[in-house]
């Protein structure tokens, strides 16, 4: 709860110290959907709260309120905005996606101690923390975006699921599922755990994947597009098979040398590295290799925007950050402070990218 509220209190700080230096390019602005009722860029409610509405937010904010009046509204899963506007009946629709979003980073923080409980050092569990907060683009789970609760729930549903609480953990996973569509690879991880214990209760286990069902089932009924369309026709994105994404990232960074594509490539090596690698440091779980695996071929899988958003996916792959904690806790303070630092540049970098409407994560 202390790193939760502290880092509550930093990113909105930071946001705020921003603010009177940021000069986004108007062309950029209006190139994306729902800009046109932006909240004037002056005084404190705007340092505080206004500047957070960007991107993704827009679209939560407006499906919380409206509902999915618009075709590429269906791209955002509905469990963050119906989370928005039920606590919208008591404060504004962007303070209660803030707090939303906090208390989320709560549960993660609390649900990655709970994964970590008998595999790191109290020290260790701290470092694994703070790997967590300063990673690149982390500050998006203090955002309005549904990154934080997703996680939470994913994580909350492998901890229930290790405990063999099945009941919990196909209800986390199935809500995780309504979260995101990467939401429904935690029933994965739940299969294999379940299989495993052979146990008559672990059978509801296979009700996971009916949060995201039910969504597409919804979309159908309605007569609306469907998530694959909606990313087709409003984002330029087809769906390939993994290899093809993983080609034209690298086409990308060759020829047209994209410094930030080639940051994510390096992002998503390193993780796909330290996941699926033999441990000695920690328990190595099969069904934790097997959902980081999962997690990063579904980024690849679209092509016309290769990796957007992989930056603040792989904060999905939380086997990767309990090996990150494993090998910290054996790191001397200067090797940390060196890690903490050049992680923490570039998150701050992405922030100020992300408030300058300058880059879509």
């Amino acid at each position: 709860m202390a790193v939760a509220a502290a880092l509550r209190v930093f990113c909105t700080a930071m946001a705020a110290a921003f603010s009177p230096f940021l000069h986004p390019d108007p062309a950029a602005i209006h190139s994306n959907a729902l800009t046109e009722n932006l909240p004037s860029p002056h005084g404190l409610h705007y340092a505080l709260l206004g500047i957070w509405e960007r991107f993704d937010t827009l679209w939560f904010l407006r499906i919380a309120e409206h509902g999915y009046d618009r075709p590429m509204a269906v791209i955002f899963y509905p469990l963050y905005p119906a989370a928005i506007r039920l606590v919208s009946a008591l404060i504004p629709a962007m303070a209660a996606a803030l707090l939303v979003s906090t208390v989320a980073v709560f549960f993660l923080f609390w649900g990655l101690l709970c994964l970590a409980r008998g595999e790191l050092s109290e020290m260790g569990k701290l470092r694994m923390l703070l790997l967590v907060c300063v990673w690149p683009t982390s500050f998006v789970l203090f955002a309005g975006y549904a990154e934080s609760l997703t996680l939470a729930l994913v994580v909350w549903a492998v901890v229930f699921g290790r405990e063999a609480r099945w009941e919990a953990a196909t209800a986390c996973g199935l809500l995780a599922g309504l979260a995101r569509p990467s939401g429904v690879l935690v029933f994965i991880p739940l299969l294999m755990m379940a299989l495993r214990s052979r146990q008559a209760r672990a059978l509801m286990v296979p009700l996971t994947p009916l949060g995201l069902l039910s969504y597409w089932g919804w979309l159908r009924w309605s007569g609306r597009i469907s998530v694959v369309d909606a990313y087709r026709r409003y984002q330029g994105m087809t769906m390939v098979p993994p290899w093809r994404g993983l080609a034209e990232a690298v086409r990308l960074i060759v020829t047209e040398h994209d410094a930030v594509l080639a940051i994510k490539l390096g992002l998503v090596i390193l993780v796909v590295v330290i996941s699926l690698r033999r441990q000695v440091l920690i328990q190595a779980r099969i069904e934790d290799k097997a959902f980081a695996l999962a997690v990063v071929l579904q980024m690849l899988m679209y092509t016309g925007r290769p990796l957007l958003g992989a930056a603040r996916y792989l904060l999905m792959v939380y086997p990767a950050f309990l090996v990150f904690g494993a090998y910290a806790e054996r790191w001397n303070w200067k090797r940390l402070g060196f890690y903490v630092t050049v992680l923490g540049l570039l998150n701050m970098a992405w922030m100020w990218a992300f408030l300058n409407w300058s880059l879509v994560l």
